[in-house]
């Protein structure tokens, strides 16, 4: 399973805003990796930033 899957996954079942450090705790994948899945999600729109520094499901 992908990266980007696996933050989707995560900030759907936590059904709630989260920090790149709390999906990074949450999956045990290393936060520059959830960062990096995290930029290239924002890019495609598929996730948001409700508000600085934490992210959500569209």
């Amino acid at each position: 399973m992908s990266t980007e899957t696996t933050v989707i996954e995560t900030l759907a079942k936590a059904g709630k805003p989260l920090k790149s450090g709390e999906i990074a705790e949450m999956t045990g994948i290393d936060k520059k990796d959830i960062d990096k899945a995290i930029k290239s999600l924002k890019k495609e729109e598929k996730i948001f930033s409700p508000k600085n520094c934490f992210y959500a499901v569209k």
